[in-house]
């Protein structure tokens, strides 16, 4: 224990260099008995004061914190935490329903510790403050505890005057401890050690006789409230710096997390099996769209977890904000696909290098046949450009990515077999990973997480993948979300581990290789050499395998090219995920290939960030889907879009309320919709800026050549008619990967055409205007969802040889925006046993049913068919 004291001692020297304490009240609390310890509970201003409180508590009372897991698993930090013998809980966040089990064993070993006579120190909110007040919410750990220990002797302390402080966030910025602390060393050494500004803290200790200890959870936290909040000075800022002086500045309080939209569009079905699960947990059997989670249904932030993780599981809509569910319409809009958060996550202004390139020259392709050539050629031209960034990696320019190619190429060129997986949101590592694949000689098969594991263990083994290039972080995310990737047959390779096995002298080696070292990277292989497989959805169970060639993306890009114009001053906000093939040809290769901007953000429903992104970034393109365009045009505050000029949408029609929004909100910027598949990489048709045509997908791009046939005759339509769209062109793919079904290629003409299975129209102007899908399927959360699939995955489990006539059938509501999968069954079968089966045949929770309807019989034609028409006629 002799190595913790002096531990402590020096934390405590270093402290006083900033902070000035005041201790009230601890002379009064005598110590603990050898068989029964004290309960020590702060109040929790910012992620110093954990310090701050055991350096203080340490001499006499040597607690047991108990701390977040995502705080303390850090360098230096860990190892502290075991010293004194820190209990560790882990982040909700994060780890989602699986953390039930270790929360409640860290509550027990809590009570034990007690028991024997140790200290705890306990921070009942589990969370820095958000706002000037210490807000609880349902949080029952320290109920638990006094419940099952109601005899320990209680401590509480409040904590003044680090709110605002860099640890705090006070200024809307979540801040990192080790950041920080880094941070105020340095201004410690500006300051010449001893003459740093002084933050005054005051800490009391009262250890009152009228804690209700066996009160109910909500009661014992709203007296702890009272408590710290009866002293709650507002945000104040320290200087840092002795010549800035010392005195405190008010700072402005930072805005609250919410969501943005309308509950009452949310559709009945949704709303009453929220308010069932609502109902089911609480006890309470009126449920208001206004109801605190926390405060009036009394739901604490484990309930609320296993909230988020039942959203998902339930309805395939991922909630990654936590602290946005607040209220019961919150949760509404999250089950319904239309969470909006508005996160105010702090966004930091990028260095002035991302603002360098002055030069207004337009953009454009380079001669070349792959994709690693066009980069070459763009880098070599301005190699310290910056070209990409995020707000976790900061700024890359083009030297940052060769000299990280220089590494990790090695690396990737090791890895046995041609196809290499990537699992990896949108941002500069996951662009970065691509790039290396493509230079290591391997061609990278984007994985797609949200199709659920069974799919994508499908998918992996479909095209011989036998390891996957992901991040940690997100795998762990994507568990605690409850995707099980472990029954992934293949070995994983993240990049923050390969990062750590980089020597000083292997990435001083890759900086000087950035210099001169080109002809190392000039091995660009064949335009018909495959840059990427994707997958996407068919009428049958299984998803299907899209090779994709260096010629294909080219196409699309040289016609993007030729019908647009950037300029160098240009930048372009990034958020589609790279499995999507807009997200990969538009934010991905773009840049990398034309030498545009990009920022990326992993997280597309996060509209508040991406929005202030849009603001600080200064974008003036953005490529999306309508979803998460409105998204971002309901959560931006005013100004915060005013570089915007350029706005492109596809993957699914855009409703006319987002044309309307995007006009009243940002009225110099074109907005242009376009057509695309994943089978043309995936560009077809795009409006042309200088004459948009709102509601229509414009004409096709120059490569390509187009039919309009109908449906049953095959013949050609008459101008105007409605008719399935032919397409051929360079940027077509060449068909699908070990595919046993059919190709989807006609004879047209003479010639053969790719049937992409969509109704267009035409005008006389060469416009088209997309009419709807011939095959069965819907949007959801921006997938692709198969109606057949649904059915299939239902008939294997649930049809009977003796069945007489067509036992179950799939369809789906007509709202285009927000469209409800229904299952109309002649036979014996609820909507939960239904449920299970769509996810045991591997299919996402997207898919699930929302609605049962039993009917008398399956209505077919004469040809023996289900007869969907009948079936719609219901709907």
């Amino acid at each position: 224990m002799i190595m913790l004291d002096i531990i402590v001692f020096i934390m405590r020297s270093l402290l006083r260099l900033r902070y000035r304490v005041t201790l009230q009240g601890l002379d009064r609390i005598k110590a603990s008995d050898a068989d029964q310890g004290i309960l020590f509970l702060p109040n929790h201003p910012a992620l110093i004061d954990p310090l701050i409180m055991y350096v203080t508590l340490h001499g006499r009372f040597r607690p047991r914190p108990l701390a977040d897991e995502s705080q303390v698993d850090l360098p230096v930090v860990r190892h502290l935490t075991k010293l004194v013998r820190c209990v560790t809980i882990p982040d909700l966040a994060v780890k989602g329903r699986h953390s039930r089990q270790q929360v409640l064993a860290a509550m027990d070993e809590i009570i034990a510790s007690l028991h024997q006579g140790d200290n705890v120190l306990l921070y009942p909110s589990g969370r820095i403050y958000r706002s000037r007040y210490e807000s609880i919410r349902g949080n029952g750990g320290v109920a638990a505890i006094l419940k099952k220990a109601p005899d320990i002797r209680v401590v509480l302390v409040r904590t003044t005057g680090l709110w605002g402080s860099s640890f705090s966030q006070a200024s809307g910025r979540t801040p990192s401890l080790l950041a920080d602390i880094f941070k105020h060393l340095f201004y410690v050494i500006a300051n010449g050690i001893f003459f740093m500004p002084k933050r005054r803290v005051v800490i009391e200790f009262s250890e009152p006789n009228d804690i209700p200890h066996s009160g109910e959870r909500l009661v014992l936290n709203r007296y702890l409230e009272d408590f710290y909040n009866s002293t709650a000075p507002a945000s104040a800022f320290v200087p840092h710096f002795w010549w800035q002086g010392s005195r405190p500045r008010p700072m402005p309080e930072p805005g609250i997390k919410k969501m943005s939209g309308d509950p009452a569009a949310v559709s009945d079905v949704v709303r009453g099996q929220v308010v069932a699960k609502l109902v089911q947990l609480s006890g309470i059997e009126t449920i208001n769209d206004q109801d605190n989670l926390a405060a009036d249904l009394g739901i604490d932030s484990l309930g609320i977890a296993e909230l988020a993780v039942w959203i998902e599981q339930e309805f395939g809509y991922t909630v990654d904000d936590l602290e946005s569910l607040n209220r019961v319409s919150d949760l509404l809009l999250a089950a319904a696909g239309r969470m909006i958060s508005r996160k105010n996550d702090q966004v930091d202004m990028p260095p002035a290098s991302w603002f360098a390139d002055t030069d207004e020259a337009p953009l454009g392709l380079g001669r070349g046949e792959t994709i690693t050539e066009l980069f070459v050629q763009q880098a070599r031209k301005k190699p310290a450009k910056v070209l990409i960034g995020d707000l976790r990696s900061g700024v890359r320019s083009n030297r940052d990515i060769v000299t990280a190619l220089h590494l990790l190429v090695p690396a990737f060129a090791k890895i046995p077999g041609r196809n290499v997986g990537l699992l990896l949101p949108a941002g500069v590592g996951c662009t970065v990973a691509y790039l290396a694949l493509l230079f290591a000689g391997k061609t990278p098969v984007l994985v797609n997480w949200t199709v659920g594991e069974a799919n994508m263990a499908y998918c992996l083994d479909k095209v011989g993948v036998d390891k996957v290039i992901s991040a940690k972080a997100l795998v762990t995310r994507l568990q605690a979300q409850g995707i099980g990737l472990d029954a992934l047959q293949v070995e994983w390779l993240h990049l923050e581990e390969l990062a750590r096995t980089f020597t000083p002298a292997a990435k001083i080696g890759a900086k000087l290789k950035s210099y001169g070292g080109w002809r190392l990277l000039a091995d660009h292989g064949r335009s018909d050499d495959l840059a990427a497989i994707l997958f996407t959805s068919g009428s049958e169970a299984r998803p299907k395998a899209v090779p994709l060639t260096h010629r294909n993306f080219l196409t699309n890009l040289h016609d993007v090219a030729q019908v647009l114009q950037f300029h160098g001053t240009d930048s372009l906000l990034g958020m589609l995920p790279p499995f999507h093939s807009l997200g990969l040809t538009g934010t991905l290769l773009l840049p990398l290939c034309m030498g545009m901007k990009t920022v990326y953000h992993a997280n597309p429903t996060e509209a508040g960030v991406l929005a202030k992104i849009c603001e600080v970034y200064r974008t003036t393109v953005l490529i999306g889907t309508p979803t998460f365009l409105n998204g971002i045009l309901r959560a931006a505050e005013p100004g915060q879009l005013d570089t915007l000029r350029l706005v492109f949408t596809g993957a699914e029609k855009c409703p006319e309320h987002v044309y309307a929004a995007m006009a009243r909100q940002c009225p110099q910027v074109v907005m242009c919709e376009a057509y695309g598949v994943t089978e043309c990489a995936p560009g077809v048709s795009l409006n042309r800026p200088d004459g948009p045509v709102p509601g229509t997908i414009g004409p096709l791009l120059p490569s390509m050549a187009h039919a309009i046939v109908d449906v049953e005759t095959r013949q050609p339509v008459a101008l105007g008619e409605q008719g399935m769209l032919l397409v051929r062109g360079a940027n077509v793919f060449g068909g699908y990967l070990h595919h046993d079904g059919e190709q989807p290629f006609v004879e047209h003409d003479g010639r053969q055409w790719y049937e992409t299975g969509d109704l267009v129209s035409e005008d006389e102007r060469g416009i088209l205007r997309f009419c709807g899908r011939l095959k069965r399927f819907i949007k959801l959360g921006g997938e692709m969802i198969s109606l057949p699939a649904i059915e299939a995955a239902l008939l294997a489990a649930f049809a009977d040889d003796n069945d007489e006539g067509v036992p179950l059938a799939v369809a789906a509501t007509p709202d285009e925006e927000q469209p409800e999968v229904v299952l109309f069954v002649a036979m014996a079968l609820n909507r939960a046993d239904a449920n299970r089966a769509i996810r045991a045949a591997g299919l996402s929770a997207l898919h699930n049913v929302r609605r049962l309807v039993e009917v008398e019989e399956i209505p077919v034609l004469g040809t023996g068919k289900t007869d969907y028409q009948s079936l719609q006629k219901m709907l």
